[in-house]
Formats: structure tokens, C-alpha cells, sequence
């Protein structure tokens, strides 16, 4: 595929009021999820979840892409036709994972680096033949500030596989989503995110330069700069908002086609006013819309419980989610339209 078609590519990913849903939870992580709503988590049950989600009349209104997990992409709808057929005939790009998840650094068990490079060039090759137009890989960069971390240790060890991975991807053909994750979860302020997610990106675009990849055909995917979920002092979402403008302006470079957030722990709404807080001081010289996963999904997962009788009212929750996730990306949502229609 050549760089005009990538660059065509994530320009379809961006494209206004449209985003990605992120469906991509390994088998662990969605059994957890199941479990909490005492749903079995069987390859049959979270088929039957993927295909309520991914068959949503309508969806690909506010929907340009769905990142899968490798089960996910081999499977089929309820009629039979590949998860990757359903979603092009819908006008959705079908992506996938191809990270193989975070595990401890070496000699520094406390930090983690994201593995899954070693048979990375054949496995994109697989996952295009399966009809994958895109890849996911996501770096997790841990704030502790009592234990000094991230250290420029982990950060140079994630920015650096991201840019390999983009560049494997790039010449596989398929876009990559590159995700640098700097967690919510510590006890740090919103200048610690900001200060610890500047340095981050800016490696990040250090190394993907040095790898070569072209940004025109690439879709950034990170945090917002946020309070860390145990601070006493949590930011205000016009904040939040202000303070991820000014760090993308340091360090995204106008040739990437768009940022696609991820939600990060954020409640549905939350993630979802912040997105629209930043749109409405826009235009920015990137498209900036969602790569959301609980945040489009929970709702709509918490209605389907497991039981077929519940997909037409669980489509119904999840079609609602997506189109005011749409009207973030554009700059027109608002709160009362949470409840508008319901």
C-alpha cells in the first residue's frame, strides 16, 4: 500500500464527527468486565457482544473504524459474514491489536514496556489478509511520583517500540495507531500529567521520526492531560481541555491527520465533555475526535447483560453513546443532550 493510500486511510479514520470504537479487550480483560455483570465469558458470548456492538444500525454515522482483537477479526456476524466483510460493507476500516500486552521492564520490575515486535512483520501481513486496514499498539507510562516514575528509562523504551511498530505497520500496509498511555490512576496533580506526558509524546515523535514513519499516514492516540484519579485537587474540564491543547500544540506536528483520544477510566460523559470542550476552540490543525473503549461500550454492555432478548435495546444505548461522542468531535455536544431522546 503505498503512502498516498495510508494518508488516505487516516484521513478516513478522522474524518469529521467520526472515530473509532475501540473493541479490541484481550479475552482476561472482557471476562473481567463479563464477570462483573455475571455473564460467562464463553467465545460464543463475547461473539455474540462484539456482533451487537459492530451490527448497531446506524453506526457507521458516527463510527469510521473498529480496532478488533485477534479473536474478534476471525469471527463472524450472525449471519455468517466475517467481522471484517460486515464492518467494510458498512463503510467502518476493520483494525486490530498487535501488541501482546505490558509486561515488567527489564531490571526495573516496577515499570512496564509493551512487547509483541518479535513476528510482528508477519503477523500484520495475516491480519491484512483478514482484511485490516489499520493496528493498535498501546504503551503504558506509570506516574509515581514517590518511586520517580516514569523514568526516561521506561519512556525511551516504549517511545522507541511504538516508532518500530509504525514502521512495520507502514511498511505492511496498514495505518498505525500509535498510543502512548500515561495513566490516570496515581495520586499525581494535572502538572505532573502534563510535565510527564509532554516528555513522553515528545520522545514519541523523536523516535518515529528516526524510524522513519510518515506521519500523514498515522493516527496519534493519547491521554488527555489530566488530575490523577487519587488527587486531592481534580482539574475542571474547561482545565483539562486548555491544558491538552497547549501540550498538543508543543508536540504534535501539523502532518499528522488527527488525534483520536483514548478515554482512560473516564466516565462516558466526562471523556465526552472534555473532547467537545477542546473541538469548540477549534479549528486545530489536526482532527481531534475518540478512540474510546469503555466509554462507548459500558452503557451498552450494562443494558445486553449477557441475554439476546437485550441487543435491540443495548444497540439502542450504544447508538445514543456514539452519536454524542460524534457531537464532541464537531464541537455541538452538550449535557442536556445526555438525556435528549431517552
Amino acid at each position: 500500500m503505498s503512502a498516498t493510500d495510508l494518508a488516505a486511510i487516516a484521513q478516513t479514520m478522522v474524518a469529521r464527527g467520526r472515530g473509532v470504537l475501540a473493541a479490541d479487550e484481550s479475552n482476561a480483560t472482557i471476562t473481567k468486565r463479563f464477570g462483573a455483570l455475571d455473564i460467562e465469558s464463553t467465545e460464543e458470548n463475547r461473539r455474540a457482544y462484539r456482533d451487537t456492538l459492530l451490527s448497531t444500525p446506524g453506526i457507521e454515522e458516527f463510527i469510521s473504524g473498529v480496532i478488533l482483537y485477534d479473536e474478534t477479526i476471525r469471527q463472524s456476524s450472525a449471519d455468517g459474514t466475517p467481522f471484517p466483510k460486515m464492518l467494510e460493507s458498512k463503510g467502518i476500516l476493520p483494525g486490530i491489536k498487535v501488541d501482546t500486552g505490558s509486561k515488567p521492564l527489564a531490571l526495573d520490575n516496577d515499570e512496564q514496556v509493551t512487547e509483541g515486535l518479535d513476528g510482528l512483520r508477519e503477523r500484520i501481513e495475516e491480519y491484512v489478509s483478514l482484511g485490516a486496514k489499520f493496528a493498535k499498539w498501546r504503551a503504558v507510562i506509570i506516574i509515581d511520583e514517590e518511586k520517580g516514575f516514569p523514568s526516561d528509562y521506561a519512556i525511551r523504551c516504549n517511545a522507541h517500540a511504538l516508532a518500530r511498530y509504525g514502521a512495520l505497520c507502514q511498511e505492511g500496509g496498514l495505518v498505525p495507531i500509535i498510543e502512548p498511555e500515561v495513566m490516570m490512576d496515581g495520586a499525581n496533580d494535572i502538572d505532573t500529567c502534563y510535565d510527564v506526558t509532554l516528555k513522553t509524546q515528545q520522545r514519541v515523535f523523536l523516535e518515529l521520526a528516526a524510524q522513519r514513519v510518515d506521519l500523514r499516514g498515522m493516527v496519534l492516540k493519547p491521554n488527555m492531560v489530566i488530575s490523577g484519579k487519587g488527587s486531592s485537587t481534580q482539574a475542571s474540564a474547561q482545565e483539562v481541555a486548555d491544558r491538552t491543547l497547549d501540550l498538543l500544540y508543543r508536540t504534535v506536528p501539523a502532518a499528522v491527520p488527527g488525534i483520536a483520544f483514548l478515554s482512560g477510566g473516564q466516565s462516558a460523559e466526562v471523556a465526552t465533555e472534555h473532547l467537545d470542550l477542546m473541538n469548540k476552540q477549534g479549528p486545530h490543525p489536526w482532527a481531534l475526535t475518540f478512540s474510546y473503549g469503555r466509554a462507548l461500550q459500558d452503557a451498552a454492555l450494562r443494558t445486553w447483560k449477557g441475554s439476546s432478548e437485550n441487543v435491540a435495546e443495548a444497540q439502542k444505548v450504544a447508538s445514543h453513546r456514539a452519536s454524542l461522542t460524534s457531537a464532541a468531535a464537531t464541537g455541538t455536544y452538550s449535557r442536556d443532550m445526555e438525556t435528549a431522546g431517552v
